[in-house]
């Protein structure tokens, strides 16, 4: 038995109805399947219903109970990523008003407690100047007041010291010259303040040596429940745990070629220097 991917479609509903439709077909009940799955019988309803988006291991587990050939094993498991992945692109963001996007973000680091920021290429506006967070939107139209105001509102989280932030820049990221000289002057000593706080750790990738592997987007851990993934026009938003792993392991490879706490906050102050 194969079924086309195009059928399987690319919604959550769609893999809750595939593997509702798979356990009907191979003629177990609920109870039966979740006994083979080890799993309660609520959350294989749960499954079925789409009140809960199953991760890839769940799916797999399923599949195996129900004795599913290779080929369908890997159909389903796309449609699971896929379930397991979500698209915001920034035109939607902006129409609904920047703000909002801002609050979901408030959101996602109040209910974290250990938080990786991967930043190749600028840096993030919970360690911007209010100078260098209007910069970030001068090519967005409307009004950005509410969006600057929520922007900097987000920065107190920095100081709960119930939480953990790990900010790894690269030396383009530091030094790309989105200010006036003089205001990324002040923008560079601003990360050497904030370095200083117990509950963030910065690291700084420089622009020297050999670096064998290469950053290709900034991309945002919460936890190991999240990561986010920043693209030109939008942001990918994975929830399944083998994603989460991967970006865990990028994240990892990088810091082990970046500078930290005094020599970091040292190569941070020369740049500082050749701003002024």
């Amino acid at each position: 038995m194969t079924l086309d991917p195009e059928q399987l479609g690319q919604s959550k509903a769609d893999l809750a109805e595939t593997l509702r439709t798979l356990r009907r077909r191979a003629g177990l009940s609920g109870v039966r399947l979740a006994n083979r799955c080890n799993m309660s019988q609520s959350k294989i309803s749960k499954i079925e219903t789409g009140k809960t988006v199953p991760t890839l291991v769940d799916v797999e587990r399923i599949l195996r109970a129900l004795e599913a050939p290779a080929g369908l094993v890997a159909e389903v498991s796309a449609l699971a990523r896929i379930a397991n992945t979500e698209w915001q692109d920034f035109r939607s963001m902006r129409r609904k008003g920047l703000e909002k996007k801002q609050n979901e973000l408030a959101d996602m680091e109040q209910s974290s407690t250990e938080l990786r920021f991967f930043l190749p290429t600028m840096i993030t506006s919970l360690l911007s100047t209010p100078e260098y967070i209007r910069a970030t939107l001068a090519d967005v139209p409307g009004d950005h007041s509410k969006a600057i105001s929520r922007k900097l509102e987000r920065q107190a989280i920095l100081y709960d010291t119930s939480k953990r932030f790990t900010f790894l820049l690269t030396e383009q990221a530091a030094r790309w010259p989105l200010l006036p000289a003089p205001a990324m002057g002040v923008q560079v000593d601003h990360l050497v303040s904030i370095s200083r706080l117990p509950s963030i750790r910065i690291g700084i990738i420089p622009l020297a040596g050999r670096i064998p592997v290469m950053p290709l987007n900034i991309f945002t851990l919460y936890d190991h429940r999240i990561a986010t993934v920043e693209t030109s026009t939008g942001v990918m938003v994975f929830k399944d745990s083998r994603d989460i792993d991967t970006y865990m392991e990028e994240f990892s490879r990088y810091e082990h070629y970046a500078l930290w706490g005094d020599a970091a906050r040292g190569r941070l102050e020369e740049w500082a220097q050749l701003f002024r």
